[in-house]
C-alpha cells in the first residue's frame, strides 16, 4: 500500500504548517492594513506617533534588550524566543503562536506560560515595563477539549486569541 502524505502536522509537516499559520497570522502586517496606523520596519505608529516596536525571537535580545543595556544572563538561565513581542511605553506584550490540527505535544505547552511570564518579568523589570503573555491559537484549539487549558490561561492572568484583530484590541496602545 502507497504511504499517505502527512497533511495535519506533526513529524516533518509540524514546521510546513505551523510556518503558514504564522506568516498568515503576521502581526505587523495586520497592524499596517488599520486605520490611523502604519509601520516602518519594525515600528509601529498611530496618527503618526511612535506606540510600540515589534520584535521576534532573537530580534528581543539582539535589538531590544542589548540596546537597552539589558544583558539576558543576569537574569534568566536560558532565552526564550518568542514569536511576537509588542513594546509600548509601559508594556511589553508576549505572543505566542500556537498552530494544530491534530492532537499532539503543543497541547501541553498551553500551560507553561506562567513560568515563561515569569522569566521574561525579570529581564524587563529594570526598564520597569509590565510583562503581559498572549496565545494567539489556531482553530484548532476553540474545542470543549481545551475548556480547561483555556480557562486557566485567564485564571491566571493571561489570554488567548483565535484571531490578531482580537489581540491587537487587547493592547493598550500607550
Amino acid at each position: 500500500m502507497a504511504r499517505q502524505p502527512n497533511s495535519f502536522g506533526g513529524g516533518a509537516q509540524t514546521n510546513i504548517n505551523g510556518l503558514t499559520f504564522e506568516r498568515n497570522m503576521d502581526l505587523l502586517t495586520v497592524i499596517d492594513a488599520l486605520p490611523n496606523f502604519h509601520t516602518v520596519n519594525n515600528k509601529i505608529y498611530l496618527k503618526n506617533i511612535l506606540v510600540a516596536e515589534h520584535f521576534s525571537k532573537y530580534g528581543l535580545y539582539k535589538n531590544y534588550l542589548l540596546l537597552n543595556q539589558i544583558n539576558w544572563q543576569d537574569f534568566i538561565s536560558s532565552q526564550l524566543l518568542p514569536d511576537d513581542v509588542l513594546i509600548t511605553q509601559k508594556s511589553c506584550y508576549i505572543i505566542e503562536k500556537k498552530f494544530q490540527n491534530t492532537g499532539g505535544s503543543v497541547d501541553e505547552k498551553l500551560t507553561t506560560f506562567p513560568f515563561k511570564t515569569q522569566q521574561y518579568q525579570k529581564m524587563f523589570t529594570p526598564l520597569e515595563k509590565q510583562v503581559h503573555f498572549y496565545y494567539l491559537l489556531s482553530e484548532w484549539f476553540d474545542k470543549p477539549k481545551y475548556k480547561d487549558p483555556l480557562q486557566y490561561i485567564r485564571d491566571n492572568q493571561s489570554d488567548y486569541f483565535f484571531n490578531v484583530a482580537d489581540l491587537l484590541n487587547k493592547i493598550v496602545w500607550e
